[in-house]
């Protein structure tokens, strides 16, 4: 038989390394401002024009390149960084492999000039598909100028691949705001279609974060400064009343790399635990600072991924440093022992209370206060049992429930308080043949047996369907705001609200563009509870970022499940008796009654017979 096994060509080999390094405008951004930052330079600029499909440029006032240099530096496995095998395990710079020119180059036409700044003369160079079509000596100024023009030109199908303008532009924008922070004390500048979105001077971490993030963080973080001989942090954290519905307000950095880390985060998130709501993220822009040995950044090709040698030392110091930081700013209660030495040496610590100093103490203002009946801060004591007796008591009172003769009574056993809510006056509320169960369910007879409705599910089915009437008839109604609010986002998560806006308004949001990545509301949704369009809104944009390639279509069905989901949370409209039968009676004139617009179960029937079976 003939040899069958050949070596690929280098042509094929840089395109496959191509789809591992760059898989989109944004790893292209990614790893040429990084080679900007480990060339030295002090201000690097960054244009874009329809989300890098058409242009990526980068340009840098850095060492810049020797004529041999440049055209090494598109070599695969070309690198100024690494000489030796222990160079691997002390890396702090940015780019060490020698692919990623190399792998742009193989998808793209890339244009580069170059000159070191004691050159008087630099170097030209363009590649198309890695075949140098040109080098020549230039004048240029000192530094680099890359362009990479129409990525994936010669791979269709990776081009085909590629999501929309928008979609990319947010990849690109993510890429962009990680390099920049990462580095506060060098000039970005960002133009995207011939508009300067950015323009960051130097300056210290928080001033990146607001010019980056927007103004609203720049009263609502924490900083946090810990060193220790193993771990070094530092950067900012948000208050907890800052936390959001989205996520992609949180960075880490590990010797100023970006990473992303689950078991780092979950011991962030954990120091957050009783201070925020379950949904929510909180804010925080950390940078760890480790050995080098202690951590392999090499172990995916886009370096956001690393191992550590100890994980669980990582996690406990981190930990340790958040909650820190909310203590220390008052922000989350901390247990202290120790005592300042001045107070410990106070008469009133060391010297014992006499009987006749805790009788006037007992007489005074304070004291009746908070002991005495009808006060403001009264602190009720044995007394108030009798309120919990009361309640017993009426807890074996017989509730009438109808059988199919309709007058029938049974009474539940004084033992038995599973029926019984935990916060309300009444531990069950009871209308003819519907009972309210746990403030959360109704229970009512049917033919074949009982009931048993999840109310918050059958209120959105409900909602559902009467906001999907309005959008196809667009008759949405709106109330506007008499005080109009402002509404911040990230530059990312602003691109996809300002895609959605047409949708929001046939929801009856109406809501407009005001600055960079400001909008205001001046209406929502005439059902919408006061102060809840945010919610709605932070709620929106995170399905957004995890739709798939086909959501598109669906886009307006998630705006009103979100919705639905929203209003639904109503749990007054159902303590009273008829509130409860027009819950049913809507329910039952839905088109599909059985399950949320999300595919759960809404009510469940329990026959006779099951009854019977469960009963012996």
């Amino acid at each position: 038989m003939p040899d069958v096994i050949q070596l690929l060509s280098d042509h094929i080999a840089n395109q496959i390394a191509a789809g591992e390094v760059i898989q989109r405008p944004a790893s292209a951004v990614k790893e040429l401002l990084e080679n900007a930052i480990d060339a030295g330079a002090t201000e690097i600029q960054l244009v874009v024009k329809d989300a890098g499909k058409e242009l990526l440029q980068v340009i840098d006032n850095g060492s810049g390149m020797s004529t041999t240099d440049a055209r090494m530096s598109f070599e695969r496995h070309a690198t100024s960084k690494i000489k030796n095998i222990n160079d691997l395990f002390t890396i702090r710079t940015m780019g060490f492999r020698g692919e990623a020119l190399a792998s742009i180059a193989a998808v793209a036409q890339v244009e580069m000039k170059t000159r070191l700044r004691n050159s008087e003369v630099g170097t030209r160079l363009v590649i198309e598909g890695t075949e140098v079509k040109t080098q020549e000596a230039c004048a240029c100024d000192s530094g680099t100028n890359i362009m990479v023009k129409n990525l994936f030109y010669n791979v269709p199908a990776r081009r085909h691949f590629l999501k929309s303008t928008t979609t990319e532009l947010r990849h690109l924008l993510d890429e962009f705001t990680r390099v920049a922070l990462a580095h506060p004390d060098i000039r970005f500048r960002f133009w995207n279609n011939g508009i300067e979105q950015y323009n960051l001077e130097p300056g210290n971490l928080k001033t990146r974060i607001v010019g980056l993030l927007g103004n609203s963080h720049e009263k609502n973080v924490v900083p946090v400064d810990e060193h220790t001989d193993l771990l070094k942090i530092h950067g900012f954290i948000g208050k907890p009343e800052a936390a959001m519905r989205t996520r992609g307000m949180q960075f880490f950095f590990i010797n100023n790399r970006y990473i992303r880390n689950n078991y780092l985060h979950h011991a962030l998130t954990t120091a957050y635990e009783g201070l925020i709501e379950k949904e929510t993220f909180p804010f925080y822009v950390l940078f760890l600072d480790v050995d080098p040995a202690r951590v392999d950044v090499n172990v995916h090709p886009t370096k956001q991924e690393v191992k550590f040698e100890d994980d669980r030392m990582m996690y406990a110091y981190l930990n340790a440093a958040v909650k820190h930081a909310l203590a220390r700013y008052n922000i989350a209660p901390s247990l202290d022992f120790t005592l300042n030495p001045e107070i410990q040496q106070l008469s009133s610590v060391q010297i014992p209370a006499t009987e006749r100093q805790r009788h006037e103490t007992q007489q005074g203002y304070l004291s009746n206060t908070f002991s005495k009946g009808g006060q403001a801060h009264v602190i009720e004591r044995k007394d108030s049992l009798q309120r919990w007796k009361d309640l017993y008591e009426i807890a074996q009172q017989p509730i009438p429930v109808s059988n199919s003769n309709g007058n029938t009574e049974i009474n539940i056993p004084s033992g038995i308080d599973s029926l019984h809510s935990e916060n309300e006056t009444e531990p069950i509320t009871k209308s003819s043949n519907i009972i309210l169960v746990q403030d959360a369910m109704l229970l009512t007879t049917v033919k074949s047996g009982l009931m048993l409705i999840h109310i918050r599910r059958a209120q959105e089915r409900i909602w559902y369907e009467r906001m999907l009437e309005e959008w196809n008839t667009g008759t949405a109604p709106s109330q506007q705001s008499l005080f109009p609010t402002s509404y911040e986002l990230s530059p990312q998560d602003a691109i996809l609200l300002s895609g959605i806006l047409p949708d929001l308004s046939r929801i009856g949001f109406d809501i407009t563009p005001f600055g960079k990545n400001t909008f205001v509301v001046n209406g929502v949704p005439s059902e919408l509870p006061a102060g809840e369009e945010k919610n709605v809104l932070d709620e929106v944009i995170e399905q957004l970022k995890h739709e798939s390639a086909d959501a598109v279509n669906k886009r307006s069905d998630t705006l009103l499940v979100n919705m639905a989901r929203r209003l639904s949370r109503n749990k007054h409209a159902i303590r009273q008796a008829e509130g409860q039968q027009a819950l049913i009676d809507e329910l039952f004139a839905c088109s599909q009654p059985e399950y949320t617009p999300d595919g759960k179960k809404v009510f469940t029937l329990l026959k006779k017979e099951e009854l019977d079976r469960m009963l012996g």
